[in-house]
């Protein structure tokens, strides 16, 4: 028989006083997925992964996880799950092996030296193990961070917002920590503000003002923007942008760095109707070329276009 999900939340909500921050969110986990927890801040996704880790009680709804409540059952269920927080509390003045050997004690974990061998070498800290957590850099210090959360051997592991604030070659560095973890049987539920660390994940819930508003695979997910998206590189984007506006077959635009993207529906040739648009406006200098729509496309066109659709059904 297929085992069921690791961890299931059911209607759940979260209110702080007169602030609802999840509203009626719904989904399952399964053995050996990775899912991201994508939004702005203020979307409800701390409070979504506190609940799941049994460090808040929820308003309503029901959240479980490895088969018991999450917060009935919370302290042995501290002992199964591993939890990032997003400012992690390493002791400052504990060197990198006294910082790993305190959770390895607080968990009970017995043979800890040879564990924290292990993953002292698997997070690239085997060479700093004598100096002191105030000394590391922020990179380092989210390493030693992971060591400590993994000391106890979790069966799922709750990361909130991993990346903010590291450089990008420890994103990198992280995520490839985190994909041989994963290779490794472990089971992760990521919450991150970054569209682009979704495409990382095996599936994704696009979160906005406590709700779900798509359950769903990275591609599967660009794959609900209608229409095509072309990408315009010009030094007068606000003139651009008016431009565009007047175009019929233009439904949106949006600044994408130092470029727009521009979503055309209605004509096999979007490039000619963009082209067309920005001569007529008076743009000369741009460049274009029809891309990919990515996540924030397809983000930015849920958020535009009404209430959120059911979060998938948690089964």
């Amino acid at each position: 028989m297929t085992e069921g999900p690791l961890l299931v939340a059911r209607d759940l909500v979260v209110r702080y006083r007169d602030v609802e921050a999840v509203c009626g969110v719904s989904f399952a986990v399964h053995r050996g997925e990775v899912v991201g927890l994508i939004g702005p801040d203020a979307a409800g996704k701390t409070s979504t992964l506190r609940v799941l880790g049994g460090l808040l009680r929820a308003t309503g709804g029901h959240a479980g996880a490895l088969g018991v409540d999450c917060w009935l059952a919370r302290r042995g269920l501290h002992r199964r799950l591993g939890y990032l927080a997003q400012r992690f509390a390493l002791y400052g003045d504990l060197t990198v092996d006294e910082n790993v050997q305190f959770f390895a004690l607080m968990y009970g974990v017995r043979s800890w030296r040879s564990r924290r061998d292990e993953l002292l070498e698997l997070v690239g800290l085997a060479r700093f193990r004598q100096r002191v957590a105030d000394h590391l850099s922020g990179g380092m210090r989210q390493k030693l961070a992971l060591a400590c959360t993994l000391i106890h051997s979790p069966e799922v592991l709750l990361l909130d917002e991993p990346t903010t604030g590291v450089d990008p070659v420890t994103r990198r560095e992280l995520w490839r920590l985190l994909a041989d973890l994963v290779a490794d049987g472990l089971t992760l539920v990521v919450a991150t503000p970054y569209l682009d660390e979704a495409e990382r994940c095996t599936r994704v819930l696009l979160m906005h003002e406590g709700r779900v508003l798509v359950d769903d695979r990275p591609a599967a997910i660009r794959a609900r923007l209608p229409g095509r998206v072309v990408e315009i590189t010009t030094a007068d984007r606000a003139t651009a942008s008016a431009a565009l506006a007047t175009c019929r077959e233009v439904v949106d635009v949006t600044v994408f760095g130092a470029s727009l993207h521009a979503r055309v529906e209605g004509t096999d040739d979007a490039e000619a109707a963009v082209r067309t648009a920005l001569a007529a406006g008076g743009v000369r200098d741009a460049t274009l070329r029809t891309v990919r729509p990515g996540l924030e496309d397809a983000f930015l066109f849920l958020t535009r276009s009404g209430p959120p659709q059911p979060s998938q059904e948690a089964t």
